[in-house]
């Protein structure tokens, strides 16, 4: 039903228009002809398959028929056998004494390799002690193996009779005597050890009859490892038969690996060296490359220096470069694996990625030779990752500076703020906070995408707006404890000298990312972070968006310190002004100088304030003290018992209180402690007071 309105909806499509009903037998003959090209296809494919499967089924039965044939032919040597007995006559007395002579010949041999054993096993000690004084050559290995291995087998056969015997009861006996001959294959696996972990520092010394001497133990322990395992089968899935053949029984019993561990010592030999690169890799992420010239040079080792030196079937240079890529896949994958990656160890491994093909090309390996992928194939992944490895660096950054800020700023202790070289106020953790945004920029650009870049800068534009919001929102919470009409007056004061000294260290701060001083070749923050980041972004990345998120940080942070300043102002119209303000236009307001008292604590405020406020914020400050004692001033018409009378000279009170604010503004630039600092405009002042005029 599905693929039914599936086709309908394909051929609405194509028939949109009346016209398009024309193009029906053009579309009938291009759908048949694709049709006969897909049947073509499918038939193709279907011989090839049906092809494939007939070959499989034709090699089953070839493989069955083979098997019946070696069964058949075992059953006639089985027949042949048992009439050949028939065939001779007393047959059964040439074969006991045939059994009774070859016993004997096993034992009389048995016990001369018993009785030869302890002085051979000598011989061999002192072989061994030979080559201890020179491990690098050890010229009689090939000997002792020999010997070693008839040792082997003289006691591999002797403990396999007694286990056979009616009467085991002196097998602890035999085991004891033995126990020497397993010291001395210790002894000896130490040495093809130690040859083995040194087999590249052998090849690099030219050492070469070492490496051969050391490759002709090894494959011919593998050739009889293989003949344990045809033993071990064969007895396995033909026991009835196997215990006819007496000969199926000689030679080593057991599986001695030295094959596997001749491949384990390959991943021992390298993996201090890894465990080396750990370390180094952690502290040099950059110098990755040389960290890891060892690995090349090992393979390049193999393929130049050993390769003629071992039995070819062994395929060494693979056999290496598989174990080795192996390693390398693993301790890449464990390191980008690991939660506490820093972003410019990702990088590394990232970039170091492409790099290990180029080599490994060089050594004469295509990447599809090399299995598995030495990333997993998550190089995307990995992208996407270090994006989000410096975006939560940036942000954890961000959460414990704005944390210690509010910690410090609830608390209110002593030398919490910072003076910077001009001695405004500052909180302490501005400047690292965008010392971290630079570093963290940096980090960003040296992936060379711009992709991992503007993300990282959105994350930034995202944490500096929060950063704006979370300190404004702090700082009108903390407001409302010295402006809440039920707050206690008595207690005003307390605090609220250090909470201003918290708004003008804020509002500097403000100033300080945006403020550009070019003749004193000083910039701003935000300057220095746009000229930073405008190489590591796309053109269309900014003039579509970053620019338009820059600007509205900038208005932000004039926002932020200007509502700083604004929230100083109400605080001193709240609290110092809270018993002034209600006497205006009241009968106490004629016997009394509230205008004085009120520019006076302005005077003392501009004073106290005019070294520690950035001067461009002090202008702003100087005309919100006038805007708010303009307002103040038109409200406290509202005030109880405010009353204005033909018989008092409220006419010249007014006229008093605006000259007294009007000499106050007006000579605040010539004040000594605020000469040079002051700019405002007291016309423009003047011009706002006009309303006072209609009073």
């Amino acid at each position: 039903m599905a693929e039914t309105e599936g086709s309908i909806f394909e051929l609405a499509d194509l028939l949109r228009h009346p016209e398009d009903l024309d193009k029906i037998s053009f579309l009938k003959s291009e759908f048949t002809r694709k049709k006969a090209a897909v049947d073509r296809q499918l038939k193709v494919g279907l011989r090839d398959q049906l092809e494939v499967t007939q070959n499989g089924i034709n090699s089953i039965s070839d493989g069955q028929r083979t098997v019946n044939q070696i069964k058949e032919e075992m059953m006639k040597i089985d027949k042949l056998c048992a009439e050949a007995q028939n065939m001779i006559r007393d047959f059964p007395n040439i074969n006991l004494v045939s059994q009774v002579h070859r016993n004997f010949t096993q034992v009389e041999t048995m016990k001369a390799n018993i009785e030869s054993f302890d002085l051979r096993l000598k011989d061999l000690e002192q072989l061994l002690r030979e080559d201890d004084q020179d491990m690098e050559n050890q010229p009689n290995i090939l000997k002792v193996h020999y010997e070693l291995t008839q040792l082997r087998d003289v006691r591999d056969d002797a403990m396999d009779q007694i286990k056979r015997a009616p009467d085991s009861s002196l097998e602890g006996h035999l085991q004891d005597y033995f126990t020497r001959l397993d010291d001395v294959i210790e002894w000896f696996n130490d040495h093809i050890g130690t040859a083995c972990m040194n087999l590249i520092p052998l090849v690099q010394a030219d050492n070469h009859g070492m490496v051969v001497r050391l490759a002709l133990i090894i494959e011919e322990e593998e050739k009889s490892d293989n003949k344990v395992k045809a033993l071990q089968d064969a007895q396995r899935e033909y026991k009835d038969l196997a215990s006819r053949f007496k000969s199926m029984t000689n030679g080593p019993k057991q599986l001695r690996g030295y094959k596997e561990k001749f491949l384990t010592a390959i991943e021992f030999y390298a993996q201090p060296q890894l465990e080396k690169a750990d370390e180094r890799f952690l502290e040099e992420p950059d110098k990755l490359a040389n960290i890891l010239r060892w690995y090349f040079n090992d393979l390049h080792v193999v393929k130049v220096g050993m390769t003629t030196l071992m039995p070819k079937k062994w395929k060494i240079f693979k056999t290496y470069t598989n174990i080795y890529h192996k390693m390398m896949h693993d301790w890449l994958i464990k390191h980008i694996d690991n939660p506490e990656l820093s972003p410019p160890h990702m990088l590394s491994i990232i970039d170091w990625s492409e790099n290990y093909y180029v080599k490994m090309i060089k050594l004469g390996w295509e990447p599809t030779d090399l299995q598995p992928h030495v990333l997993d194939h998550r190089e995307v992944e990995l992208i996407r990752e270090y994006r989000q490895l410096i975006v939560k660096s940036v942000d954890e950054w961000m959460d414990r500076m704005f944390a210690a800020d509010k910690k410090s700023f609830l608390e209110r202790k002593p030398d919490t703020l910072d003076n910077n070289e001009n001695g405004y106020f500052r909180t302490k953790t501005l400047g690292d906070m965008w010392r971290m945004l630079k570093e963290q920029t940096a980090v960003a650009g040296d992936s060379g995408r711009t992709d991992v870049a503007e993300g990282v800068f959105d994350a930034m534009f995202h944490a500096l707006k929060s950063r704006q919001s979370m300190w404004q929102k702090m700082v009108d919470e903390e407001a409302q404890r010295y402006l809440s009409p039920s707050r206690d007056s008595t207690t005003d004061q307390e605090g609220m000298q250090v909470f201003q000294d918290w708004l003008v260290a804020i509002a500097n701060d403000q100033i300080a990312c945006i403020d550009d001083n070019e003749a004193a070749g000083q910039l701003s923050y935000l300057t220095r972070f746009t000229r930073d980041l405008t190489p590591l972004a796309s053109p269309k990345y900014l003039t579509q968006h970053a620019n338009t998120e820059l600007d509205a940080l900038r208005d932000g942070f004039v926002d932020l310190g200007t509502h700083c300043i604004t929230l100083f102002t109400t605080l001193i119209f709240t609290v110092d002004f809270r018993t002034t303000l209600p006497d205006f236009f009241t009968p106490k307001w004629y016997s009394e100088y509230a205008m004085k008292r009120i520019t006076t604590t302005f005077d003392d405020y501009l004073a106290d304030y005019s070294k520690v406020l950035h001067p461009s914020l002090l202008d702003v400050l100087v005309e919100e003290l006038a805007d708010s004692l303009l307002a103040a001033y038109l409200s406290s018409i509202r005030n109880k018992n405010a009353r204005f009378r033909r018989t008092e000279p409220f006419t010249e009170k007014f006229k008093d209180d605006i000259l007294t604010a009007f000499d106050f503004f007006q000579t605040l630039p010539q004040k000594p402690d605020l000469a040079g600092l002051v700019n405002v405009d007291f016309a423009n002042i003047k011009n706002k007071w006009k309303v006072v005029n209609h009073m």
